[in-house]
């Protein structure tokens, strides 16, 4: 059976009993993604960013290179009971606090879009272009991966996000 590659954004903001600070989340996420359905190739520093929406919490940050033989709806599931097991309860609010998430960013069969058990999936990930938090730590990892869509590689992806701007007169 084929392997598959995947790159998964990983989030915290929010300190778990156990594990700690979002950082320490984070960092126990990576080593939890490198068991049983998944083998870790590699993974970024995790770094801090600014929330986005209604939090108020800053949050910690990392990209991960796993391989597996299972599909994009099977990952995902796979993706969600690691959540769970870290606490994660999604109760429908976009952007709030969290003790982690995982995102498939993309993955090496190009476009995929689906559902599983009803929540949709697109990969690669619709707003992960937009999201230096995203586009950093994935640079780190898998800079030279391609963009689908844009043909565009992670690289040159984030140093659009982040390129000085021109002062206007």
């Amino acid at each position: 059976m084929a392997k598959h590659r995947y790159l998964i954004a990983l989030g915290s903001n929010q300190r778990h009993a156990s594990h700690g600070s979002p950082r320490a989340v984070v960092a126990a996420a990576i080593k939890a993604l490198d068991r049983g359905t998944f083998t870790l190739m590699t993974a970024s520093r995790v770094i801090d960013s600014a929330p986005l929406g209604p939090s108020l919490r800053r949050y910690a940050n990392a990209a991960a290179l796993v391989r597996t033989r299972h599909e994009p709806p099977a990952v995902l599931r796979k993706l969600h009971k690691i959540e769970r097991r870290f606490g994660r309860r999604r109760r429908g609010q976009q952007w709030g606090a969290r003790v982690l998430d995982l995102d498939i960013v993309m993955w090496s069969g190009g476009l995929h879009e689906g559902t599983s058990r009803g929540q949709s999936l697109t990969i690669p990930h619709p707003e992960f272009r937009d999201r230096p938090f995203v586009t950093g730590p994935a640079r780190q990892i898998a800079g030279l991966w391609r963009d689908p869509l844009t043909n565009l590689t992670i690289r040159q992806l984030h140093a659009r996000l982040t390129k000085p701007r021109a002062a206007s007169r």
